[in-house]
Order: C-alpha cells, then structure tokens, then sequence
C-alpha cells in the first residue's frame, strides 16, 4: 500500500475535530518526505488542517459550517508523545474548569516534569512549568487536585467554602488504588498540600490510612490557609490556621 493510501486510511479512521500528529500515523521513518507531501495534498482538498507545526485536525462540518477543535483539543496534541501522557493543563485554566473561579487566563499553563512545553496556536498561548511528579494517565487529575491544594490562596475570586466543596467531592470519587497513588504523589509536594490534604481526607473518611502523611509533616511547623474551623474542623489535626 502506498504511503498516501496509508494515510488516508488511518486518517479516515480519526474522530471529526480531533489533533493528531505525524507519530499517529502509520509512517515509516524512511516515509516522512513523501508522507509530508501526501499531508499537504491533503490540507490543499481541506480534508484536513494544520494547527501548528506537525499538528493537525480533521474539521468537523456541522449545519453551521465547519467547527474548529476546542482549546482542550488543540492543546491535547502537545501534552503526549509517542501516545503517552507527558504533561496536563494546570493554573487558571484549570481552576476555572474545576469550578473554582470565574476568570479565564490569557496564558494557559502547562505542567510537565522533563519537557517545556511553550504553545501558540492562534489566540492560545501557553507557557511551561514543572510537574512535581512524573506525569501519566493514572495520575495527572490526581496532579490537578494538588495543584489546586497548593494554589488555593492565590485562586483568584475563589470561595473558600465552595472551593472546599468542590475538591472534597473530587476527593471522593477516589477509589483505594487511586488514593494511595494520590498520598504517594503528594509527598513530592509542599509541606502545606500535604497538611491540607490530609485534612481533607481526615474529613471525608475516617478509615483512610494516613500516616505517611502526617509522618512526613514537622509537627512544629504551622499552615495558614486561613480556613474557618466551621468549614474544615480537621484543620487543627493538621496545624492549619
């Protein structure tokens, strides 16, 4: 089968309004010349579209007219390789999803543990900052509760209450194996993520296991996230004021 072929054949096979890369296609890497310009035969018949360099979408055609992926779709190519989760959306944008403000940032941030991953793709603009933890599959919305935990004071317009709500019912969602993974990830976190979430834990379940994290806290040491007690009565287990 020629390369074009080949290419069309897994193309056709892609969901309308997804990204997708050259490693997604069945290229050989003796291929890439002529699977280059079978990509720009194909770009020219607008079967598909280039979002960025080596980046492209297959346009879904509504009654309205064609639809462009959206912002979590564009940026989904730029947070695998090689089929594998490297990185995930954190910050603002994050937060907004998660319900915990109302703003939307002008700069999405992306977080990833060994590569910077910088994107401009039209309006959207990302910048890199390092994970704590290697990120996979089975950890990065485990990454986003922490990152929540760890920006909580700065979210800006957040209730606190509400914002409580909303990750405590995250939280509990969790199945054992994901806990556990959860507890793991956070010992590579601040002190402060640590207290917070095992005060969180402590609250919602009482039969959760948690001492490793309060043995990798300094009983000494204090965590102002200024939390009214009415709100999180386990904060004084866990030296938060």
């Amino acid at each position: 089968m020629k390369i074009t072929q080949k290419i069309e054949k897994r193309i056709n096979k892609i969901k309308e309004g997804t990204t997708f890369k050259y490693q997604q296609l069945p290229i050989k890497s003796n291929e890439y010349s002529a699977a280059a310009k079978a990509i720009e035969r194909l770009i020219k018949k607008g079967i598909i579209k280039r979002v960025s360099t080596g980046v492209f979408y297959k346009p879904k055609q509504t009654v309205f007219g064609e639809l462009k992926p959206n912002e979590e779709e564009l940026l989904k190519a730029y947070l695998f390789q090689n089929n594998k989760r490297i990185a995930y959306i954190t910050g603002i944008s994050l937060y907004n999803r998660m319900g915990l403000t109302t703003q939307v940032p002008r700069i999405i941030k992306i977080a990833s543990r060994d590569k910077r991953i910088t994107v401009s793709i039209g309006n959207i603009k990302g910048n890199p900052v390092k994970s704590y933890v290697d990120v996979t599959d089975r950890n990065y919305i485990l990454l986003e509760i922490l990152d929540a935990l760890k920006d909580f004071k700065k979210i800006p317009d957040l209730d606190k209450g509400s914002g409580i709500k909303i990750i405590s019912n995250q939280l509990k969602k969790l199945n054992t194996k994901e806990i556990k993974l959860l507890i793991n990830c956070a010992l590579s976190y601040p002190p402060r993520v640590r207290a917070f979430l095992g005060s969180l834990l402590e609250q919602i379940d009482l039969s959760i296991e948690l001492k490793t994290l309060k043995k990798s806290l300094n009983p000494l040491s204090e965590y102002n996230y200024g939390i009214d007690k009415k709100i999180l009565p386990t904060t004084t287990n866990w030296n938060m004021k």
